[in-house]
């Protein structure tokens, strides 16, 4: 991976109840393709008294992929879904013109030790469907592809790349794949991807032009083009991008568009408690945030 154009390390962030690590959004790289948003969750020891709970909130003009690692996510929205998020499994759902869903530790896990691990990534709707009806998909680990060369095993979490395609109901030109190895080896992607790509250590190192590079860093290419570098071994990382939008993308709390204005109606429309409630968790939920300081 001779391009390197950009390296991001993980920065914490404190999404509620529960610290992550911030990839993207950066100062200096606002998206990567279509993808605006990725925190890596954990790795954490829950207790039995810390549970994971992000209350019902809402989204707009985007989809969101929650990817598990370990732990368990019980998933409910204002579509009517509930769903159990398992590791390997991909939770695809598609904001749109707003939808409001909440993330739980599942009830019979609430009084267990348990560790969350993961990755949660909003990546923006094309300009067009930025106002479609919400959808919502889960997709079980054994439908994701995957394949093996030599050592190297590979999975399709996402998108279309090495010419498959994942079943995971994308909008736009893109891809989101794992690659794992055991033993230090070199890995030649070629000009397989397109658009513009990431990669992501989540464990272990990569080395490239007599650099090694660590676990928790995000790799920007300059280009799409990673062609050859040599993953460590006991190493796991993804390679994540697409086709860019032609339009710039906004964001406000929980809201991407490619229209402040439209952000201000969402805005609005969420204090005034207007969204579609979730059935069963209609109670609580996050306010949206004050702002820290007034102008």
């Amino acid at each position: 991976m001779s391009n390197i154009k950009l390296i991001i390390e993980e920065r914490a962030a404190n999404i509620g109840n529960f610290m992550v690590g911030r990839l993207l959004p950066f100062r200096q790289k606002r998206m990567v393709g279509p993808f605006i948003y990725i925190d890596h969750m954990g790795p954490v020891k829950l207790s039995e008294r810390d549970n994971f709970d992000v209350l019902p909130h809402p989204h707009i003009g985007l989809s969101t992929l929650t990817f598990l690692f370990e732990g368990s996510i019980m998933h409910r929205d204002s579509l009517g879904n509930e769903v159990e998020i398992k590791p390997g499994a991909v939770n695809w759902m598609t904001a749109g013109k707003g939808i409001v869903h909440s993330e739980r530790t599942p009830e019979y896990l609430r009084h267990s030790e348990l560790f969350m691990h993961g990755l949660q990534i909003w990546v923006a709707l094309p300009k067009a469907l930025e106002e479609m009806d919400p959808e919502f998909f889960h997709v079980e680990e054994q439908d994701i592809p995957r394949w093996t060369e030599g050592d190297l095993e590979f999975k399709l979490v996402a998108g279309e790349a090495f010419d498959r395609k994942s079943p995971v109901p994308v909008y736009s030109k893109l891809f989101m794949i794992e690659i794992k190895s055991k033993t230090k080896q070199t890995v030649n992607i070629g000009d397989q991807l397109y658009g513009e790509s990431g990669l992501y250590i989540l464990e272990g190192a990569i080395e490239s032009d007599g650099n090694v590079y660590d676990s928790k860093q995000l790799l920007v290419a300059k280009d799409s083009t990673l062609c050859e570098f040599t993953i460590h071994e006991n190493s796991s990382i993804y390679i994540f991008g697409g086709e860019p939008l032609a339009e710039e993308r906004f964001i406000d709390w929980n809201f991407v568009s490619s229209s402040k204005e439209r952000i201000e109606v969402a805005k609005q429309m969420w204090k005034e408690q207007t969204f579609p409630k979730i059935k069963g968790d209609e109670v609580e939920y996050i306010p949206y945030p004050t702002p820290r300081f007034k102008k």
